[in-house]
């Protein structure tokens, strides 16, 4: 007779990779954890699952007590759970992300989270646990999303430039984008409102400034559309249905 007990003995935890963006660049919510194992070094905001708990539940209970950030829409990637990927025994972990406006949001750390800190992933190479592995599995399923639908609406300024966006879209590819192409590829999707502004107080030759059309906006988030940026020709194809990624 199989012995079942044996099988209940693995805990669960929550993982969360929280992408935000700031002038320009991309960086990933990280705490400084206050006990062992790792203790002192950076990780990925996570925690245990409680027994009678499910895992998106979780997920937000573990990111609002642990950085203070409450509200935000996560998304489920994918379950780690390598035999030795925690040093006290084997626990199986379930990765979630979100993009957010970093500007939005005030972090208080508390809990096993002696700080909570924005990091440019640009420089990072190491986290506690297998947590970088993580974050580049979640990296990867953000660059896929910008791929097939737009970004942007969150993350800019109300009123923001063609310049603004493409950083946007450059910093989450990491790679340069061919300005002309990128220019005519936005603008032929008429996504965006031109405002008739143009940029005040700057040093350089002010730029246009544009709105997201909103409407436009949830059409395009509802359909989903191929929206590849890193083609010569960038040529904007409409799905016949909605994909999932």
């Amino acid at each position: 007779m199989i012995e079942l007990d044996k099988f209940f003995k693995s805990p669960f935890t929550v993982d969360n990779v929280i992408f935000g963006f700031d002038e320009g660049d991309l960086k990933v919510l990280l705490i400084k954890r206050g006990e062992e194992p790792f203790k002192d070094e950076w990780a990925l905001p996570g925690y245990f699952v409680n027994e009678n708990e499910d895992l998106d539940s979780a997920a937000k209970r573990v990111l609002a007590e642990l950085t203070g950030i409450k509200n935000v829409y996560l998304e489920q990637v994918n379950t780690f759970g390598a035999v030795d990927r925690h040093p006290l025994g084997r626990v199986i972990t379930v990765a979630y992300y979100s993009l957010i406006k970093i500007s939005d949001y005030n972090l208080h750390a508390s809990s096993i989270a002696i700080n909570a800190k924005w990091h440019s992933i640009a420089k990072l190479k190491y986290l506690a646990f297998d947590h970088f592995k993580i974050l580049m599995a979640c990296f990867q399923r953000l660059k896929n999303r910008v791929r097939e639908r737009p970004v942007g609406f969150e993350l800019l300024p109300p009123k923001f430039t063609l310049t603004q966006l493409q950083h946007l879209y450059e910093a989450i590819l990491e790679t340069n984008l061919d300005k002309r192409n990128f220019r005519k590829k936005i603008l032929s999707m008429n996504l965006l409102l031109d405002l008739n502004e143009m940029q005040e107080g700057v040093a350089h030759r002010p730029a246009r400034l544009y709105q997201f059309d909103k409407m436009k906006y949830e059409q395009f988030l509802a359909e989903g559309y191929v929206f590849d940026l890193s083609g010569s020709k960038n040529k904007s194809s409409k799905k016949k249905s909605k994909k999932s990624v």
